[in-house]
């Protein structure tokens, strides 16, 4: 999608982040985020009672100040949420401009055709849909194939393939039909379309908070209401000790102790979270589908496409007893030269290493070719009297009408074992050797899955293949577990057994067959050209429809939870170095006996408060950077990440306050502020 282009930085972004953050200064808008209502609110209070009402306890100039700072500190909290939000808008913006009204030819009772405009479409209504023409709604293929231009939807200019009985028989509206015709049912009314649902969602109008989200609001608003308290004990304290501590003070006092940092960035880290996954081409259903992608403990993978290339690939010659290598070679290229599958390209391809040139059918006018069938299982050449053939173990016994040689038979067996194919090449009743067809397992995939060994997750191989071949291919990948000659309802129980576990699984599907796996994964990645059935089970889709996106779905649930912690951490080290440098700075005039509690020696009460509330306005800013890229993400265990959290984060947010607030007292100070 061209919106992925889009910067967290633009300057439209930015420009209307800014109005934006004004506009959630509604009490409506802010009540959503108790920490920075509680700050709206002690900010009204210095406003009104600070400046209107003040009995002149303070000088003008320093609550004007402490409530300028205030109002600074609620907007730039506003201001990281709506800049998080911009990008959204941005890809909702661009995807609106890929609407267009068409008008769809619909099909009647009787089977006569009608010009209907798209809006008036309802579901179980029929439509064709020819070359040129684009796809007036959401629907199901019931009828004929088509090649489909998706890249207003999914970005990539190549087209695809649709049709009807399969796997992918699932259309969108707005896209286009580039060649054939297809009878569509409609699968959505208005305003329900798939297109209609990701303009919502990344506008993040219906994004709801998280579990984990609202568990960590009510711990911040829990720490407010205690501070609350706690300020409210100082007034009675001052009363006490004979000590006049104003509105402003108190107030001040209130907010810099608060945890406003975290309270402030909280929203912008969960939107985010959603933003990458919308950059990768994922849409999130929601919120929720996000963390649990980071509290995911099982990884299903089906193996085709996903571990595996997918395609079989020739990688070695097995030559019969007496036969050269270069002679197996040049006959397994002569047979699959008509060969148009994958298999019979990549033979050829292996042939060429043994100095075999690129043969072409239109240099051997004479031959008569036999392509490749899944009925007689072999492509070959007749040349002359030569008839060279190449194909299935038990094909080609039928060929020859002989058993094979002992070394033969041998490699047939052997490369079974393995996990791969054999595919028997003879010269009439000849036999010349194996060929050994392998399933490739993705580079790269090993490394990775130890990396997610080592934070705890489990993967497991889904596949089709018998025990023999999918342990060969388990091994080789490196996954902890498989699962062979798996069913729709082996997928589901494994699910449900992992599930009663206390596990969290994620797994992909495509078909209507992995629907209900799908539904009850608690992370279910359906594919884009997936049926409408999986789309519809799924909590997220990847419109690239690419079974390795799952790997990176759970590192960029797993990158928003670190972000979350990080900046947790950092807030709350932050309040508790803020209450020691404040407090002796306020207190050590009236009480000289803490004075060597004053470590940071700010210049005065009234510079220490004043600097402090300006420093925790900064603070907001300089982290809207890392809350909305997030934290690097690193595959460690959670031991090992939380004291590198404590590390960091717990001793940079310790030390940050006394560097920032010294370095603010002493402008403060030269500027004569206060």
């Amino acid at each position: 999608m061209a919106a992925r282009k889009h910067s967290f930085f633009d300057r439209e972004i930015m420009t209307q982040a800014a109005f934006d953050s004004i506009k959630k200064l509604n009490p409506r808008s802010m009540a959503k985020n108790p920490v920075m209502f509680v700050t709206e609110v002690a900010a009204v209070i210095t406003t009104t009672v600070g400046l209107i009402l003040s009995a002149g306890s303070e000088p003008l100039a320093f609550t004007l100040q402490v409530t300028l700072w205030l109002w600074f500190t609620v907007l730039f909290a506003n201001f990281a949420e709506a800049l998080a939000e911009g990008r959204g808008k941005a890809q909702a913006g661009a995807l609106r401009k890929t609407r267009t009204q068409t008008v769809a030819n619909r099909l009647r009772s009787d089977g006569s055709m009608e010009k209907t405009p798209a809006d008036e479409l309802r579901k179980e209504d029929l439509v064709l849909v020819s070359a040129g023409e684009i796809i007036p709604a959401d629907g199901e293929i019931i009828q004929g194939v088509a090649t489909v231009d998706e890249s207003a939807i999914t970005g990539e200019s190549a087209p695809v393939i649709r049709e009807a009985g399969g796997d992918r028989s699932a259309v969108t509206g707005g896209t286009r039909v580039l060649s054939d015709w297809i009878k569509v049912r409609v699968t959505a009314d208005p305003g329900e379309s798939f297109l209609d649902r990701m303009i919502g969602l990344v506008e993040g109008a219906s994004r709801r908070k998280t579990p984990n989200e609202i568990a960590l609001t009510i711990l911040l608003s829990a720490l407010t209401v205690i501070f609350l308290v706690a300020i409210m004990t100082f007034k009675l304290f001052g009363m006490y000790s004979n000590v006049i501590f104003s509105v402003t003070v108190l107030v001040a006092l209130l907010v810099c102790l608060i945890p406003t940092t975290i309270g402030g960035l909280l929203s912008a880290i969960g939107i985010a979270g959603i933003d990458r996954l919308v950059q990768k081409n994922v849409l999130a259903m929601s919120g929720r589908a996000v963390e649990a992608a980071g509290d995911v403990d099982v990884l299903l993978l089906d193996k085709t496409g996903t571990i595996t290339l997918g395609d079989r690939q020739a990688t070695e010659f097995l030559p019969a007893e007496g036969v050269r290598v270069e002679e197996l070679a040049d006959a397994a290229q002569l047979a699959s030269l008509t060969d148009e599958t994958p298999e019979g390209r990549s033979i050829v391809i292996l042939a060429k290493k043994y100095g075999l040139r690129g043969r072409s059918i239109t240099e051997m006018p004479h031959a008569e070719f036999i392509s490749f069938s899944a009925k007689t299982r072999m492509s070959g050449v007749d040349l002359e009297a030569r008839k060279i053939r190449k194909g299935a173990a038990e094909a080609m016994r039928d060929f020859i009408s002989s058993p094979f040689p002992p070394e033969v038979e041998s490699a047939v067996k052997t490369v079974s074992q393995k996990g791969g194919t054999p595919l028997v090449v003879a010269d009439s009743k000849r036999v010349l050797g194996v060929v050994h067809l392998k399933d490739i397992v993705k580079g790269g995939l090993k490394d990775r899955f130890e990396r997610f060994r080592a934070m705890g997750i489990k993967t497991v191989m889904i596949t089709g293949d018998n025990q023999l071949t999918a342990a060969a291919i388990a091994k080789e990948a490196g996954v902890d577990d498989f699962l062979a000659e798996a069913r729709p309802e082996d997928k589901l129980a494994l699910i449900r057994k992992e599930q009663a576990s206390g596990r969290l699984v994620a797994m992909t599907g495509d078909g209507t067959n992995d629907a209900p796996a799908l539904a009850q994964a608690d992370v279910g990645v359906a594919m884009n050209t997936g049926t409408q059935a999986a789309k519809e089970a799924g909590n997220m889709v990847d419109l690239d429809s690419n079974p390795t996106k799952l790997i990176e779905i759970v590192e960029i649930g797993k990158q928003m939870l670190m972000t979350r912690g990080a900046l947790t951490t950092f807030s709350v080290a932050n309040d508790v170095a803020k209450y020691f440098a404040i407090i002796p700075a306020m207190l050590v005039n009236a009480f000289p006996v803490i004075g060597p509690l004053n470590l940071m020696r700010l210049g005065s009460p009234a510079s220490a408060i004043l600097s402090a509330v300006i420093f925790n306005a900064l603070i907001i800013i300089a982290l809207i950077p890392l809350a909305l890229r997030g934290v690097r993400f690193r595959p460690l265990d959670a031991s090992v990440l939380l004291r590198r959290n404590l590390l960091i984060y717990g001793l940079g947010g310790l030390a940050a306050p006394f560097v920032g607030i010294k370095l603010i007292d002493l402008l403060v100070n030269a500027l004569h502020l206060v």
